[in-house]
C-alpha cells in the first residue's frame, strides 16, 4: 500500500484494489500510521494526485482537434528526461502518471519508461490513437495498468472529431490490446456528430474487450482552437440530455462490469439535473470530480514546463522542480483560487464544490477566465441578468 498523508486524512492505494481511496483520520489511524505531524502543521497546497506527462510531440495521424498541434516531425523527449520528471514526481507522492503526446507507442523506449515508472511506485496508464500499434508493441506494454485507445464513435462520428476515417484501427488495437491480456479502454470525444451514437459506440467498445470508457469534451485548445470548435462543441439539448444518457450507459445490459466515466469538463453538465443538483454527495461518493487543474491534476509538457492541464498554457514551474514551484506558481495559483471560489452563479449552485466552475479552457476562448460559458445555467443567468430592468 501507497500512502500519502493529506489535512484531512490520507490518500491509499492497495495493491489488491485499482482505485486510490481517501481516508479521513480516523481510517488512518486504524492502519497505525500516525498522521499527527501533517495534520498540526498541513502543506499549504497538497501535491497533484494524477500528472499526465506528454513524453513526445510527434504523431503522424493529424487529427483536426489534435489539443496539442502534434506533427509527423515531432520530436520525444530524452529518456533522461523524462526518468528525471518521474523521479520528482514519485518524490512528491503523486500516484498516477498518464503518458500521452503525440502518439507515445511511436517511440521504442515507452514500455522501458512504463517499467521505470512501476519501479519508483507510480502507477502508469497509456493513451493511444492505436493506428501502427502491432502485436510487438504491445507486447512492450505490459507494465501499464491500463491502456486506452482513441475511439470517438461508430459510422462517421470518428471522422467527425479527427478528420480521417480511423475507426477500423482503433478497433483492431482494443481487440489486440484484450486479446493480449492487458487492460484497455477506450476515450470518446463527444462532438455534436458522436453524441446520438454515443451508447452504439460504448456497446462496440465493451464488444471487442474493453473495460472503461472515458467521456471526453471537446475542448478549444491546439488544432481545435478555432472557430469549427462552435459548430462541433455539443449543442444545448445534447449537454441538457446528458445526465440521462449516462444513465442509459449504467444500466444497460452487461454494464456491470463496463465502466463508464467523465471528464472533468463535463461535470458542468450534469447541473441541470433535478435528482443529481438535490443530492451533490453521490457526485463525491461516486468519484465525480470537476476541475482540478493546478491542484490534483497537473500535466508535464514535452518542453518540461508544468501546465495545470494537457489544454493549458504552461506555468513558469519545471516539472522537475515541482516540489518547489507548485504550491507557489502564479498560474497553479490562479486556477486552484477560481475552483475555490468561482463567482456567481456558481457561487450559489448547489454542485459548485464539486464542478469547481467548469472549463477555463472553455472560458479562455470565449474571452474570459470565468464561469463556464457552455454550462446552461450560467446561461440562463446571463440572459436573466440581460433583460433585468434597471434601477
Amino acid at each position: 500500500m501507497r500512502l500519502r498523508l493529506e489535512a484531512w486524512g490520507a490518500w491509499a492505494r492497495l495493491e489488491s484494489m485499482p482505485a486510490l481511496v481517501a481516508l479521513d483520520r480516523d481510517g488512518v489511524r486504524a492502519l497505525g500510521v500516525d498522521g499527527e505531524g501533517v495534520w498540526s502543521t498541513p502543506p499549504e497546497v497538497a501535491m497533484p494526485v494524477e500528472v499526465h506527462v506528454a513524453v513526445t510531440s510527434q504523431c503522424a495521424a493529424g487529427c483536426e482537434g489534435c489539443y496539442l498541434d502534434a506533427r509527423a516531425d515531432g520530436e520525444h523527449v530524452p529518456f533522461a528526461e523524462v526518468a528525471e520528471q518521474l523521479r520528482a514526481l514519485a518524490a512528491q507522492g503523486v500516484f498516477t502518471v498518464a503518458f500521452g503526446g503525440g502518439e507515445p507507442t511511436t517511440r521504442d523506449d515507452l514500455g522501458e519508461l512504463g517499467a521505470l515508472a512501476r519501479e519508483l511506485g507510480l502507477v502508469p496508464v497509456l493513451t493511444t490513437s492505436g493506428l501502427g500499434l502491432s502485436a510487438k508493441k504491445i507486447a512492450r506494454l505490459s507494465s501499464f495498468a491500463q491502456i486506452n485507445v482513441s475511439y470517438d464513435g461508430i459510422g462517421d462520428g470518428y471522422a467527425d472529431v479527427r478528420g480521417f476515417d480511423g475507426a477500423a484501427h482503433a478497433e483492431r488495437a482494443i481487440g489486440a490490446i484484450a486479446g493480449a491480456g492487458l487492460r484497455v479502454g477506450v476515450n470518446v470525444v463527444l462532438t455534436r456528430a458522436t453524441f446520438g451514437a454515443l451508447e452504439a459506440t460504448v456497446a462496440r467498445a465493451h464488444a471487442l474487450g474493453a473495460r472503461e470508457a472515458q467521456l471526453l469534451r471537446y475542448k478549444p485548445a491546439g488544432r481545435a482552437k478555432s472557430l469549427d470548435y462552435l459548430a462541433r462543441r455539443l449543442s444545448p439539448e445534447q449537454r441538457a440530455e446528458l445526465p440521462a444518457a449516462l444513465r442509459r450507459l449504467a444500466l444497460r445490459p452487461g454494464a456491470a462490469d463496463f465502466r463508464v466515466r467523465i471528464d472533468c469538463a463535463l461535470v458542468p453538465f450534469l447541473s441541470t439535473d433535478a435528482e443529481l443538483y438535490s443530492r451533490p454527495g453521490d457526485l463525491v461518493a461516486a468519484g465525480v470530480l470537476g476541475c482540478e487543474a493546478g491542484a490534483a491534476l497537473a500535466a508535464a509538457r514535452v518542453d518540461g514546463l508544468l501546465a495545470p492541464c494537457s489544454f493549458a498554457e504552461p506555468s513558469a514551474a519545471r516539472t522537475q522542480d515541482v516540489g518547489r514551484d507548485y504550491a507557489a506558481d502564479a498560474t497553479m495559483r490562479r486556477y486552484r483560487e477560481f475552483a475555490q471560489s468561482a463567482p456567481e452563479p456558481c457561487a450559489s449552485c448547489a454542485i459548485r464544490a464539486v464542478c469547481k466552475g467548469g472549463c477555463k479552457i472553455v472560458s479562455q476562448y470565449e474571452g474570459g477566465f470565468g464561469p463556464d460559458p457552455e454550462c446552461l445555467r450560467v446561461i440562463t443567468a446571463s440572459a436573466d441578468a440581460a433583460i433585468a430592468p434597471e434601477r
